[in-house]
């Protein structure tokens, strides 16, 4: 019997869209912040208030991503933040390619620190890298037991 190696393939094929998306990110001299949390414990509203805290100082941009909705991307662009939605169709988590896709959309040059909200999940998004420099996880306190 032979075993196919498919999930290293993938993940293979990610870590080389990430190397390239920070090296991007990078020669813009912009950091990038891979936000990760379950649904509902306060990603978007921790962006919101970070811009808020930084406004005049330090530029920010997002990248939003969502199953199927634009939510929370519309409350960020009401808050005049640079952003681009990713709907990932079902998929729990994003990946270095739609990532990619997503950065030509910005202007990477207008832009200091990029927060990338990950789809709501504490699971899925953990393996795949996007090209941040940092990753931080959202905890909610009344999740949970």
């Amino acid at each position: 019997m032979r075993k196919v190696e498919v999930i290293a393939q993938v993940l293979n094929a990610n870590d080389s869209a990430a190397a390239e998306n920070r090296e991007l990110l990078s020669s813009h001299q912009v950091l990038a912040v891979n936000l990760m949390a379950s649904p509902g414990a306060g990603k978007t509203s921790l962006i919101l208030q970070t811009a808020k805290a930084f406004a005049g100082r330090v530029r920010t941009g997002v990248i939003e991503g969502d199953v199927a909705s634009r939510i929370d991307a519309d409350k960020v662009a009401r808050a005049d933040i640079p952003v681009v939605q990713i709907n990932t169709g079902g998929e729990c988590h994003l990946d270095a390619l739609t990532v990619q896709k997503a950065l030509k959309s910005l202007p990477l040059d207008e832009i200091d620190i990029l927060f990338i909200e990950n789809v709501g999940n504490l699971i899925c998004p953990v393996e795949f890298k996007l090209g941040e420099e940092i990753r931080v996880v959202v905890a909610s306190v009344p999740e949970g037991d």
